[in-house]
């Protein structure tokens, strides 16, 4: 904060993008607010109402209906409240850091690259630190309660994570309908703003006589960082709380000591508290020469940003490595219970995640990248048009799900197998430890979630900055700086999204085990397989698989309906005041900012219901069917089924959006580096359609997947006794 702000008119251009974007969010976050207390109250109902086991040392057996309903309703307002603030810091230091990037790209390449990046990391820090903070006070919450409500009694503390899951769902409910507002908001600006100015106007990206900018440069903050910050949030909270269920039902069911329950449930909090302090550390080394080198006849060319990044996060990776290994050996050595080193083939698990981790980056950075051939080969398809462009970069996106898939696929089996060769085992003589291991792999990529999460951060306060610095009209030079930060930061973002999706694979293979699990419990009739050739559960899985396409299409089609409001008012403008081409007259830039935020309010609702009424009807309608057929557990089977193809699809499709929309962006950001024609070239058009495409897939539906596959996993497991 103590950073140069530049001139009087970047400080203008600032503050209008600081205005917008602190408007939109208080409207998108009090709809979402005024939702989020009809789901409360709507889950209350269920859980006052419902029927449990009773069942003796259990939770469920101490605890009324009417208290397990106020607290599930709290801890689902406290999840929304603590997702929105996560959103909220996201949006509140980007539109604060893009400015002093802007500032000080006029004068030091490298504290321009340590303000964008440092801006990320803030609102990173804080979006884990709320995480942990939330289910810690919820834990305690919890306990507090049954041991004043049952004194005398042994409070089965293992048991505990169970009921916290509305914290989970809250966090999930919110961050779907922040990531498809803001991205709805952002893409309509951006595609608006691009065809019109690129295409039609023939001004540069960013121009001040385009209407359209200030909305574009607004929606990067809402969508980019309060979206995907939300995003992360949810995915890290989801995590945390499917570990720690799988944790404490593994150190129960081998009958550990009281001590070894505690220290396998609470594992997961200590590597998101390494997170923090590796990521710090990495964070200290994004740094580079300082200077300019118009300045400095001997400063040499410009390091590259991504390069100076991937080293902090190597360092991160280094330090993440070996401070899982020993927190393992504190909290994952069950000597006392005669296992000798688990801990060890668990911290191998932990290091395959690690390793995951940064396969990923690598494999989103070939495809996204214009350094690499992929996007070259979209880059080439626009020397002939916008035809070959789009056929080229969704056969880029569709090649990407390859490699992966099969790197999830190949963590998930290595790190399952890793976890049952400890040789952990039930009463019944079943090896239990593979779904843990399958947890520490997944805790394993979070070891470095803060800097991944600066680094998606370190994006759009690049792109705000060029903005920033366009509009203001400052020199070529300073432009120059800004356009090699923000190609970067395309592909960090991608980065990001693609590390989302790994992680949320992960996440939702440990939700689902959690879901049988607490269907196990609530039912004397207990769910041993799931038979896809039963034609109920096929149908169930075919209308899981359904619905990720259905709203995938309903992102995408509110962007584009979005965008034609744009498109029209800018025309409008440019129709009856030519003096905003010639520069004379300022454009109304709030009128388009005004379109696009009433857009995002009003699409986000339909593909949001969706998400969320989609598994309540499909499990129910099969439920009442169940019970006609008189086919036991039915319902809880059918959406069984529903999550496991909805989680796959949706994997795919999220991989194969973010990846082909980040490699359109970067191969049109490749030609106004001055190749096959440059700016304004017939080529360069091409690819801005190109992109265009790409928009809503990479920063709308992609995204937006990313939350659904969890929020699917959550309501399921909140809402599992009406599927009974």
């Amino acid at each position: 904060m103590k950073k140069e702000t530049g001139t009087y008119e970047m400080q203008k251009v600032a503050n209008s993008i600081t205005e917008g974007s602190e408007g939109f969010f208080r409207a998108q976050y009090g709809t979402i607010f005024k939702l989020s207390l009809i789901f409360a109250i709507a889950i209350m109902l269920l859980y006052y109402t419902r029927s449990t086991p009773n069942l003796p040392n259990q939770p469920h057996s101490l605890i009324s209906n009417g208290a397990m309903a106020l607290l599930t309703g709290f801890s689902f307002l406290f999840g929304a409240f603590c997702s929105g603030f996560s959103g909220y810091a996201g949006m509140w230091v980007s539109v604060r850091a893009n400015i002093r990037v802007a500032s000080a790209a006029r004068k030091c390449y490298n504290r321009a690259i340590k303000i964008a990046f440092r801006g990320g990391y803030f609102a990173a820090v804080i979006n884990i630190a709320l995480a942990l903070f939330g289910v810690s006070f919820l834990f305690l919450v919890f306990l507090s309660y049954l041991s004043i409500a049952n004194p005398g009694k042994e409070i089965p503390l293992e048991q505990i994570p169970l009921l916290m899951i509305g914290y989970g769902f809250g966090a999930s409910f919110v961050g779907m309908f922040a990531q498809l507002g803001g991205g709805i908001y952002t893409k309509a600006a951006d595609v608006g703003a691009d065809l019109i100015g690129k295409v039609e106007a023939g001004i540069p990206e960013d121009d001040h006589r385009n209407p359209a900018v200030i909305a574009d440069l607004v929606g990067d903050n809402v969508g980019d960082c309060a979206g995907q910050a939300a995003d992360l949030f949810e995915s890290i909270t989801a995590e945390i709380l499917s570990a720690m269920i799988l944790g404490a039902t593994l150190a129960h069911e081998a009958k550990f000591t009281q001590h070894e329950k505690v220290t396998f449930m609470l594992f997961p909090l200590t590597v998101h508290c390494l997170d923090i302090f590796a990521s710090t550390i990495g964070m200290l080394f994004v740094r580079t020469r300082k200077g300019l080198p118009e300045y400095n006849p001997v400063y040499g060319n410009l390091e590259d940003p991504l390069e100076i990044m991937k080293k902090g996060y190597r360092i991160s990776m280094i330090i993440g490595v070996i401070g899982l290994g020993v927190i393992c050996k504190f909290y994952l050595d069950a000597s006392e219970s005669g296992h000798s080193g688990t801990w060890i083939k668990y911290a191998m698990c932990g290091a395959i995640g690690i390793i995951v981790s940064y396969l990923v980056v690598l494999i989103t950075q070939y495809y996204t990248d214009y350094n690499y051939s992929p996007v070259k080969t979209i880059v080439f398809g626009s020397k002939t048009g916008s035809a070959t462009n789009i056929i080229a970069g969704i056969s880029v996106g569709l090649e990407s799900t390859g490699l992966s898939v099969i790197t999830i696929s190949t963590s998930i089996i290595i790190a399952y197998y890793l976890g049952e060769s400890v040789g952990i085992k039930n009463a019944d003589g079943e090896n239990i430890g593979g779904l843990f291991g399958t947890a520490i792999a997944t805790m394993g990529m979070f070891t470095t979630g803060v800097y991944v999460l600066s680094m998606s951060g370190f994006g759009p306060i690049a792109d705000n900055a060029g903005g920033i610095v366009e509009m203001s009209q400052q020199p070529q030079k300073v432009r120059e700086i800004t356009d090699k930060l923000d190609a970067v930061g395309n592909v960090t973002k991608a980065n990001a999204k693609g590390y989302s999706v790994g992680s949320a694979s992960l996440a939702c293979f440990l939700l689902f085990s959690a879901f049988i699990d607490e269907v196990n419990f609530i039912s004397p009739i207990k769910i041993k397989v799931v038979d896809i050739t039963t034609p109920e559960v096929f149908i169930g899985g075919l209308l899981g698989s359904t619905c990720v396409f259905v709203f995938s299409s309903w992102a995408i089609s509110a962007v584009g309906n979005a965008a034609q409001d744009v498109i029209r008012e800018v025309r409008r403008q440019f129709r009856e005041n030519p003096e905003i081409l010639e520069g004379t007259q300022d454009p109304n830039y709030k009128q388009c900012v005004e379109i696009v935020a009433r857009a995002g309010l009003r699409e986000m609702i339909k593909p949001g219901l969706l998400s969320i009424l989609a598994p309540i009807v499909v499990g129910c309608a099969f439920k009442v069917i169940g019970i006609y057929q008189e086919k036991e557990l039915l319902g809880a089977k059918v959406i069984s089924a529903f999550l496991m193809f909805a989680t796959s699809t949706g994997i795919l499709m999220a991989i194969f959006f973010n990846n082909a929309g980040g490699a359109w962006d970067n191969a049109k950001k490749f030609i106004e580096t001055g190749a096959i024609g440059g700016k304004g070239s017939e080529s360069h058009k091409a690819a801005v359609v190109g992109d265009t495409v790409g928009d809503p897939c990479k920063d709308t539906a992609g995204p937006s997947i990313h939350i659904l596959i969890k929020l699917l996993s959550t309501i399921t497991l909140v809402l599992a006794p009406i599927f009974i």
